[in-house]
């Protein structure tokens, strides 16, 4: 059985809850997200992936970096696995919409389903949800609130 570690990353954006195990980040949620798990695990301030999560976060808000590379161990379906990896492929500074993503897994009547997955990433931020839009250019739900959407879209557009 797995054990977990959390820790809080203070953001301009509030507070990210920080998961992980020994393998990798398990999640990032902001405080309010409801899919955040009931249980985060041992609280530690000291856990080398967390630290690493912390400091790639820090790097992303001031602008330092675009890409994320610590390691993750995300529970989810085949299906989810599959959406959250297609995520990552999303150019920093761009947006896709759920179709283009649908249509990215070579599942393109998988929109709704394509939508679900990605409101269910564990790992909001360093997996970027953030970047999928409706088709019709109009920021949709995310689960961390729209206005930090907007504002992480503000953010790595410069």
């Amino acid at each position: 059985m797995k054990h977990f570690y959390y820790t809080h990353y203070q953001s301009p954006l509030g507070t990210i809850l920080l998961q992980a195990t020994e393998q990798g980040l398990s999640g990032a949620w902001f405080e309010q997200q409801t899919t955040m798990p009931d249980t985060l695990g041992e609280y530690t301030e000291h856990h080398p992936i967390l630290e690493q999560a912390s400091t790639e976060l820090a790097d992303y808000f001031a602008g330092t970096r675009t890409q994320f590379e610590v390691p993750l161990d995300v529970q989810g379906t085949a299906f989810q696995q599959q959406v959250w990896q297609m995520l990552q492929q999303i150019p920093f500074a761009q947006t896709w919409s759920y179709q283009q993503l649908a249509e990215a897994i070579d599942n393109p009547k998988a929109v709704r389903a394509v939508g679900l997955a990605n409101g269910k990433n564990p790992v909001s931020i360093i997996v970027p949800c953030h970047r999928v839009i409706g088709k019709s250019g109009k920021l949709t739900g995310y689960a961390g609130g729209v206005a930090r959407k907007q504002a992480l879209l503000e953010l790595e557009a410069g």
